[in-house]
């Protein structure tokens, strides 16, 4: 079985065009190795499978939570799509493991990164809009998130993650518990913020969201998935 037909058989769609497929499982290093052209790998589809994710689960929210004011429903949406989950449904169905990198990347361990992981369920998400649709990609995002969307409108997701990551740190000898901003972009009326946290001095989780509040969360979740805790 080739690659492709893994990863259509992982994700549970075939491609019509399986050049986008190809593309999506393309990271910026090998392509920039392949062609001298990095701007061929997955981050365009990134980029648009982002905001397909968003859309999608924005619509959601917003059938299923009639109740709610902009804030809740933004920061609820970020817990489904932070980067923890979204890696963690990558490497939990395999797809992770069908990315093409380059050497260097391959050699550092990147394809274990979660930030990478992420933009790959992303990038997967853009092809298959453009390859099916609207209505293609949806499906797709409720196989793969449906779950985590009904935990976090139902209330069983954990809503205060940094206070269980400190629970289960302090039941388990006390080390020090430490969280960094480190980074932010996009414009000052919709911003993202990228976070670690970091117990004893080892990073155990990165995350990002729309205020540095949800940014920590995020990453608490990413520690308490690492502890084998669903957060």
């Amino acid at each position: 079985m080739s690659y492709l037909s893994r990863a259509e058989e992982i994700i549970g769609y075939s491609f019509r065009d399986r050049r986008l497929l190809n593309r999506a499982l393309t990271h910026s290093s090998r392509a920039n190795e392949s062609s001298g052209r990095p701007g061929d790998g997955n981050e365009r589809l990134e980029f648009l499978g982002d905001a397909v994710l968003e859309l999608v689960m924005s619509e959601y929210l917003y059938e299923r939570l009639p109740e709610s004011p902009e804030g809740e429903l933004t920061k609820t949406r970020s817990y489904i799509v932070c980067e923890s989950s979204l890696a963690g449904i990558c490497k939990g169905i395999g797809l992770n493991e069908l990315l093409m990198l380059g050497k260097g990347a391959a050699q550092s361990g990147s394809a274990k990164r979660d930030s990478i992981a992420a933009d790959l369920m992303e990038a997967v998400i853009g092809a298959v809009y453009l390859d099916g649709g609207q209505e293609a990609a949806r499906d797709l995002i409720f196989r793969l998130l449906g779950t985590s969307a009904d935990e976090a409108v139902s209330g069983r997701q954990i809503k205060d993650p940094k206070s269980k990551l400190q629970e289960l740190i302090q039941a388990g000898g006390g080390e020090d518990i430490r969280y960094e901003i480190t980074g932010e972009s996009g414009p000052d009326h919709n911003k993202t913020f990228e976070a670690a946290v970091y117990v004893a001095g080892e990073e155990y989780g990165r995350g990002s969201g729309p205020s540095k509040q949800t940014a920590q969360a995020c990453a608490a979740r990413a520690a308490l998935a690492r502890l084998g805790i669903e957060g």
